[in-house]
């Protein structure tokens, strides 16, 4: 699950702690960082987390009306894709 931490994190890879909104190095030194950008990121790590679950979604999809197209029974599919 794409959250905050994960997108000030990938921003700032200093960054190893996050408590309320002040963010912390390994040596528990307080790093700044731009909120508005990590709330940026954040919406476009969500964006791409959907856009490949639906890719996901679609390809399943796909398939199943090829392997149905080729004349397997919904059993045959299930015993293939369990």
């Amino acid at each position: 699950m794409i959250n905050i931490f994960t997108a000030i994190t990938s921003l700032n890879p200093n960054i190893v702690t996050l408590r309320g909104d002040i963010a912390y190095d390994q040596n528990e030194n307080i790093v700044a960082y731009d909120k508005s950008a990590a709330e940026a990121k954040l919406a476009e790590l969500q964006a791409a987390e959907t856009a490949k679950q639906e890719a996901e979604i679609a390809a399943k999809e796909s398939a199943l009306t090829k392997l149905t197209a080729l004349g397997l029974t919904d059993d045959e599919i299930k015993a293939l894709i369990g």
